[in-house]
């Protein structure tokens, strides 16, 4: 029997190539540092992605609210005028107009027409807040025998909204009952007696 043993020489370098399924330490913490780099860029897309699509959102959702008019008209008042023989007063009114939309508007003019009256703003420009109410001059024609039918009178706007367009919108003013009506009465009756005196 020999006694010989094998030496393993520690100095020796195994020069073999590493088999292709192998994984070496340095191939595993490369995989390792190259799939915290893609999970960070996916993140990082992800919140810009979201950052992005709310921003167009909000973006597109002011300019709808810049683009909208809502807004809500009534007589005011009738302060001065004079008639005819027709039974036509001419007077000077005011018309309230409340800004129910979300932006600030701006009303350019306001005209109105239907059997029995008339109505046209004296060319002023009112500056609304959302929720502000503006009193808007008007003149009026009023013709006492038909003036006050059930029929609303269709105010037409024209309006310049917060994205500098303008748009026009009607808005339908009950003239029966309102201040308009009241402040007409005495005299559109006084016209009337006076044209059973003359006949």
């Amino acid at each position: 029997m020999s006694a010989e043993r094998e030496v393993i020489d520690l100095n020796e370098h195994d020069h073999e190539p590493a088999e292709p399924g192998g994984a070496t330490p340095e191939g595993l913490m490369a995989r390792r540092k190259m799939n915290v780099w893609l999970v960070a860029a996916f993140v990082v897309g992800v919140v810009l992605g979201g950052v992005g699509v709310s921003e167009l959102r909000d973006s597109r959702e002011e300019r709808e609210r810049n683009a909208s008019v809502s807004l809500v008209a009534f007589p005011a008042s009738i302060s001065s005028g004079g008639s005819d023989a027709t039974g036509v007063l001419q007077m000077d009114g005011q018309l309230a107009v409340t800004n129910a939309g979300p932006a600030p508007i701006t009303v350019r003019a306001a005209t109105g027409q239907r059997p029995g009256v008339q109505v046209h703003d004296t060319g002023q420009t009112r500056l609304l807040r959302p929720g502000g109410t503006a009193w808007i001059d008007v003149k009026l024609r009023i013709e006492c025998s038909i003036a006050f039918g059930s029929e609303p009178l269709s105010i037409r706007f024209s309006v310049e909204t917060a994205d500098q367009q303008i748009r026009e919108v009607s808005y339908p003013v009950a003239v029966v009952g309102s201040a308009w009506h009241r402040e007409a009465e005495q005299p559109c009756a006084h016209l009337a007696d006076l044209a059973k005196r003359g006949s």
